[in-house]
């Protein structure tokens, strides 16, 4: 009898971020991924939402290692913050370290691991982990497929993946050594990335993107060209770079990552640019507007980013007018489609000229459709199957897929974030609920927002707070002065008088009949205040703002 194998989920079932499973095998746990998760519109004043790491602190000291699959922050950004409570190596190839090393440095917590590179095609022994990196074609270089050989036979992830057929570097999606596995040892589970399982066809490649960007900077010769795209998407940056220097144009990065991906990417020889073609934003601005192409940061409209600091005429380095071309080398993602349009309705109104892909094919999505998700199931022919890394419509449309592939239903299970699988002799089964898996806050440093906060901020926001001060005996609760109303957000205040004048004596009521009843500790005079003011407001307004009551005594 084999020893069972098991597969938790984290996080990244059910949304776009937070990638993030922990697969046992003898007792002993490794990582595949790590990832955050930026905040939707109602989380607000959050900056990062991450995995709940209450399962892996409890189990610290079981973690063998993290394979980090690639080097997008939703895979790998949330490691500087697990690294706090626990050690141990991370595994990826040398870009996707370099990545993931920014945020562990800056954290402060590059002593509590080890980086440890792996190449293409290499296999390597983690613990009890028999893992193999297989090439896979994505929007950032040198992602990987992973096939964990196990006693139940070979687990295989996807990775973020395309099929590519013709990819800027050259390294395709290794179809013939999938196939190979498939055909020999065969792949008893597998786990593909779901993003794109609603999309029909073939996604794009990525140098066809090329082509369109080339022929906006032939449309443009004599202005300014500012292309926007994520700092990670080496190939983009490359193609940008090619065109730019094609018409005769200098090139200048925007942002802090985006110069220091740029100069990771050209150190490892992953990236081509001349350096007489590459300066400085500093110097940027001696170069005339036909001259110049500034390639920046911000594609997702982020509040913060030189983009949205561009749009809001408030960035250090550029001011965008009339005479510039802005290229969105990009799509949003889902939940930030406003600030994107914010940004760019912000460009517009500074006169700048906008080309996104709306108006031309100047972004290629790096996960498989439909077309490619199909050649991956024929090739690999699973014995059973979890759609991963998606909401959870596009998990349920890829596990349709898998019925059409020709896969048995009840060899199709569809987890979602907490759920666990097991795989043993008797075939792989489904347990829901079987960790914590909420959303881990990050506002400014980690752990200090709660969903109690967060419904508190709604509160504010929607609904706005009512303050009632009151004075009391400290022996004989009488009030001493009259309640004094603050409000913010809740209604204009010289047009409330006589309801203001309804809320004092509706307290100081409320106030007598529990000094009455003998109820003189503090916080009973706060629940008496609190009641007396939401009744009365609910019944007068039909809102319901935040109740503060402030007690002092005397």
């Amino acid at each position: 009898m084999a020893a069972p194998v098991r597969v938790v989920f984290l996080g990244g079932l059910g949304e776009i971020g937070r990638n993030c499973a922990a697969i046992e095998i003898d007792d002993r746990i490794l990582l595949l991924d790590c990832g955050l998760m930026f905040p939707d519109l109602d989380m607000l004043g959050i900056d990062l939402v991450l995995p709940d790491f209450s399962y892996l602190h409890e189990h610290a000291d079981r973690i063998e290692g993290a394979v980090i699959t690639h080097g997008h922050e939703d895979h790998h950004g949330a490691l500087a913050y697990l690294l706090r409570d626990t050690s141990f190596p991370i595994y990826g190839s040398a870009l996707t370290l370099a990545m993931a090393r920014n945020r562990i440095v800056e954290a402060g917590l590059i002593d509590r691991t080890e980086l440890v590179t792996v190449h293409d095609g290499e296999r390597r022994q983690i613990g009890p982990f028999d893992c193999e990196f297989i090439p896979v074609s994505h929007s950032v270089p040198h992602g990987f497929a992973t096939a964990i050989r196990t006693s139940q036979g070979v687990l295989l992830h996807s990775g973020d993946f395309k099929i590519d057929l013709n990819p800027v570097d050259g390294r395709r999606t290794d179809l013939g050594r999938l196939g190979a596995i498939a055909d020999g040892e065969g792949v008893r589970l597998f786990l593909g990335d779901s993003t794109n399982a609603e999309e029909e066809g073939h996604s794009p490649s990525e140098t066809s993107v090329g082509a369109v960007l080339s022929s906006v900077f032939a449309q443009h010769p004599d202005e300014r060209i500012i292309c926007v795209c994520f700092a990670s998407h080496i190939h983009r940056v490359q193609q940008i770079a090619d065109a730019a220097i094609a018409n005769g144009r200098t090139i200048a990065t925007l942002g802090l990552s985006m110069k220091r991906n740029v100069a990771t990417a050209r150190d490892m020889g992953l990236l081509h640019i001349p350096d007489n073609r590459l300066v400085d934003i500093a110097d940027a601005g001696d170069l005339s507007p036909e001259e110049a192409c500034i390639i920046s940061t911000g594609s997702q409209g982020e509040p913060m980013s030189a983009l949205a600091r561009m749009a809001a005429g408030e960035n250090r380095w550029i001011t965008v007018g009339e005479g510039d071309v802005v290229v969105m080398s990009s799509h949003a993602i889902p939940g930030n489609e406003a600030d994107v349009n914010k940004v760019i309705d912000g460009l517009h109104r500074r006169g700048a000229d906008v080309v996104h892909s709306g108006l031309a094919e100047v972004h290629a999505t790096g996960h498989a459709q439909r077309g490619e998700l199909r050649i991956m199931h024929s090739v690999v022919d699973p014995e059973w199957f979890v759609p991963v890394h998606g909401e959870f419509r596009h998990m349920i449309h890829h596990a349709r897929l898998a019925v059409e592939m020709g896969m048995s239903e009840d060899r199709v299970l569809v987890a979602t974030d907490g759920d666990a699988v097991l795989l043993d002799d008797d075939g792989c089964h489904l347990h829901q609920d079987a960790v914590p898996s909420g959303y881990l806050y990050v506002d400014g440093i980690v752990g200090d927002v709660s969903h109690g906060v967060l419904r508190d901020r709604r509160v504010l926001a929607n609904e706005g707070v009512v303050v009632v001060v009151v004075a009391t005996d400290a022996r004989t609760g009488e009030v001493i002065s009259e309640p004094e109303i603050i409000t913010k957000g809740w209604i204009h205040a010289p047009e409330a008088e006589d309801l203001f004048d309804e809320l004092r004596a509706a307290v100081r009521k409320s106030l007598e009949e529990a000094a009455a009843r003998g109820a003189l500790d503090h916080e009973s005079i706060r629940r008496h205040a609190r009641k007396a003011v939401g009744s009365l407001v609910a019944e007068r307004t039909k809102r319901r703002p935040m109740i503060v009551p402030v007690v002092m005594e005397a």
